[in-house]
């Protein structure tokens, strides 16, 4: 499993447009194979920021898989538009501790 995690920063006043928007753009994601599950969770210390966490079977899922697919423009024009600055997207995977 690999995790997708990215900062966004939306534009201030468009948090609740962004949220509305997010929860559309969620069934786009959630088509993609190797997609496993995501969450979106807002700062409490911090207005406008949000982290994003989508759990993949590959990071391939992600970067070609939903990145070049027919959903990823309807995912970008819903979404995108909010952001200042663009997000970084890194992923990660678990360490045995």
């Amino acid at each position: 499993m690999v995790l997708e995690a990215a900062e966004l920063y939306v534009l201030p006043g468009k948090e609740t447009d962004f949220e509305r928007d997010f929860k559309i753009a969620g069934r786009f994601i959630s088509s993609v194979p190797g997609y496993i599950k995501h969450s979106l969770q807002r700062c409490l210390e911090q207005s406008g920021k949000y982290l994003l966490l989508v759990e993949w079977e590959r990071m391939e899922d992600h970067t070609i898989g939903f990145r070049q697919s027919e959903v990823y423009e309807p995912w970008k024009e819903l979404l995108h538009h909010y952001y200042d600055p663009f997000p970084v997207v890194e992923h990660f995977v678990a360490v045995d501790i």
